[in-house]
């Protein structure tokens, strides 16, 4: 059977590669937090969502102990969620402004929300094989999302973690195939270090036909972040505008 999102989120649910994840995301789970004891958690690891047609991936870095892994969605229930979605709703990425659950009527439109982990790490703190035990993951929905154009990594751990996958050779056939795209073997080294609006095309071979693909470089919608005013309403916009940009001006 050909590989769908449908069959890829599956998978991803069912994951236990990481033990010290497995273990804290649903002790975080029982124990909850006082604000929710009367919720059932999620408490698995949380895949992506979105529009299978969409021209542009977000990816964060993962799920937050009360927000998603509460409620099994990306980006919801928790602070970084109140600042991301409405951004998304301004610019035409979602139906509304806000997310709390799976089914709440949430539905992103040519907009693919993902992470590079999709457990709960203690602290919001992977470890760098827990990263890499999870990457194959979003190099699949890479795969999958055939109409790709543009990336946006929220985060530099985010920004990092596609920069291996768009150079690492064991990535390299799945996400050729996925976006027409790959860096030269090696040239992690001469990409562009992260910054908040970086923006760059990544390589194209010259018979591959679609338009470039972008990388587009935020920081992280994090309460840390915004509450600081690192990251403001106005920075954050003009990331989304440019990724609707390139993603949807032919």
């Amino acid at each position: 059977m050909a590989e769908t999102l449908k069959n890829l989120e599956e998978r991803i649910i069912s994951c236990r590669r990481c033990p010290r994840l497995v273990e804290w995301r649903e002790r975080v789970a029982r124990e909850k937090k006082r604000a929710y004891r009367g919720e059932t958690y999620w408490g698995r690891p949380v895949p992506g969502f979105g529009d299978e047609a969409a021209r542009v991936l977000a990816v964060g870095l993962a799920p937050g102990a009360h927000g998603s892994n509460r409620t099994g969605r990306m980006f919801t229930g928790d602070a970084s969620g109140i600042f991301l979605y409405p951004a998304l709703f301004r610019v035409g990425f979602a139906n509304r402004p806000e997310s709390v659950a799976r089914e709440d009527g949430l539905a992103l439109r040519g907009l693919f929300l993902t992470a590079v982990c999709r457990c709960v790490p203690p602290d919001n703190k992977p470890t760098p094989q827990e990263i890499r035990n999870c990457l194959p993951y979003l190099a699949e929905e890479m795969l999958l999302l055939r109409e790709l154009r543009a990336i946006v990594a929220l985060g530099r751990i985010a920004y990092d973690a596609l920069l291996r996958i768009l150079t690492d050779p064991s990535f390299e056939s799945d996400i050729r195939i996925a976006s027409g795209a790959v860096l030269e073997r090696g040239s992690l080294e001469k990409s562009p270090p992260f910054s908040h609006g970086l923006q760059w095309a990544i390589r194209r071979p010259v018979d591959a036909g679609p338009p470039p693909l972008w990388m587009i470089a935020s920081y992280h919608p994090s309460r840390q972040n915004t509450q600081t005013g690192r990251l403001t309403r106005a920075m954050f916009d003009r990331i989304w505008r440019a990724a609707r940009k390139t993603a949807f001006d032919e």
